[in-house]
């Protein structure tokens, strides 16, 4: 099936609906408002999820701090100037401007996949999780970089809780109770410290499990963790968590997780039902599939005006995107600019430029390029807790921890997330956490296949 557009519309087609994606349409629809009333530009969104997940807030997702569905921005509700497809792009011919795509009903039918015609191509697809050829990776590792990863995580160690509680084999018990998290960046550390949190608070309605018995190993391959916050700001965070008994080790690497036994490069052996993979991401693959200009981390070469450098009607922002950072000096005399790292804080603004510049360009308009000096990052280390580096100042502690809140809840987009957000943080602060599993989400017809099956609810005839 083919999807032909007509001359006189100008289709701007968005590649992914995470923050560069769901933020580009969404100030597309406020600068070309008028246009997309009177039907002369069309905005498409795709992406395989209906929702943007604002992924700074997974930690405390799986924490329970927050609602799983808080975390999440519906984007048809967002967007409702904007057609939204729920899909996957296979396939860029930026030479004839069309992307192939395949949607639910293509997957349900066996249909062939949908070619769309567009004008301008925004290519915001995101990252992905990088993955290395470790023995049983594959098998046992969890990811964290999705809504589901993080509320699947935390019924998993709930889960383990449970095990440990009702065995009396002791191997079990240790394997139960240790949880190894390899990747020393943001999503490592601030994942591993909220659920060290909760199952430490969860410990307190076990009669058998104390907050000693569970080992909390955190495996980085460089000699730091948490490189954004600066070097001293990463020293206190790994004598904040070891002050909590969680073992921090820096300079090694996971050799091995086959049958549910982490192997590190400095020899130390465990056995463990938790392993969560959080060592980087990479770009997306279907930047490869575009044959635009890549540059050598994969990311797609672009201007500081977030075109594809060299190509017409092409642009990208976010991780996909390496964008010429003009306030960092070069680091010869008369070499390449460094370019923008790929995190929220450039994603967010660049955003913005590339939605402006867009309208413009469709209007006939000139360009701007972009520039935002860097101005620090923070980071959670649990309730309470946290580091931060802003505007050359060092912060660590409660103020940390504060700052992260509130930076974040004045970024995650619409008032109706900041208030329900809010809203949970201050019944947080007035009643107990909640420490329910509900792993059988996972899994909602298992109890249905066992009372239809040959299972234990069989009933006499």
């Amino acid at each position: 099936m083919k999807a032909v557009s007509s001359n006189n519309v100008t289709r701007i087609l968005v590649v992914g609906g995470g923050y560069v994606g769901m933020y580009t349409a969404l100030r597309l629809q406020r600068k070309l408002k008028q246009e997309l009333r009177q039907g002369t530009v069309e905005v498409m969104v795709v992406d395989p999820d209906p929702y943007m997940t604002y992924q700074p807030f997974l930690p405390e997702a799986a924490a329970g701090s927050i609602s799983p569905r808080h975390v999440v921005v519906p984007l048809r509700r967002v967007l409702p100037q904007c057609r939204v497809v729920i899909g996957e792009v296979t396939a860029i011919d930026h030479s004839e401007r069309r992307a192939t795509l395949t949607t639910l009903a293509a997957e349900e039918t066996g249909g062939d996949a949908v070619e769309v015609p567009y004008d301008e191509l925004v290519l915001a697809p995101g990252s992905v999780s990088r993955t290395l050829p470790v023995p049983g990776l594959a098998e046992v590792g969890i990811g964290f970089k999705t809504v589901e990863e993080a509320i699947g995580l935390r019924n998993h160690v709930l889960g383990q809780l449970d095990i440990a509680s009702s065995t009396r084999d002791p191997a079990v018990r240790d394997a139960a109770l240790t949880f190894v998290f390899v990747g020393g960046g943001y999503a490592g550390v601030e994942a591993l410290a909220e659920l060290e949190d909760m199952a430490r608070y969860a410990a307190r309605y076990y009669h058998n499990i104390k907050p000693e018995d569970m080992k909390w190993i955190l495996v980085e391959a460089t000699d730091r963790i948490l490189p954004e916050v600066g070097p001293e700001m990463g020293r206190y965070a790994v004598r904040e968590l070891r002050a909590r008994n969680i073992d921090v080790r820096m300079e090694t690497r996971l050799e091995s997780c086959e049958k549910r036994v982490a192997v590190l490069s400095d020899g130390s052996r465990f056995p463990t039902r938790t392993l969560v993979w959080t060592a980087g991401v990479k770009p997306h693959p279907v930047l490869a599939a575009t044959k635009l200009p890549l540059a050598a981390n994969g990311r797609l070469q672009c201007t500081p005006a977030l075109r594809v450098d060299g190509v017409e009607h092409a642009w990208s922002a976010g991780d996909a995107a390496a964008v010429p950072d003009l306030t960092a000096e070069p680091a010869a005399p008369g070499g390449p600019r460094p370019v923008c790292a790929p995190n929220a804080q450039h994603a967010l603004r660049q955003a913005k430029v590339l939605a402006e510049n867009i309208a413009s360009a469709v209007r006939g308009g000139p360009v701007a390029d972009y520039r935002h000096k860097y101005v620090g990052s923070v980071a959670s280390l649990g309730l309470h807790k946290g580091v931060a580096h802003l505007y050359g100042r060092k912060v660590k502690g409660y103020p940390a921890w504060f700052m992260h809140r509130a930076y974040h809840l004045s970024r995650v987009p619409t008032f109706n997330r900041k208030a329900r957000v809010l809203a949970e943080w201050t019944l947080a602060g007035l009643f107990k956490r909640e420490i329910v599993s509900l792993g059988s989400l996972e899994n909602p017809r298992a109890e249905f296949e066992l009372a239809a099956g040959t299972g234990r609810h069989n009933e006499a005839s």
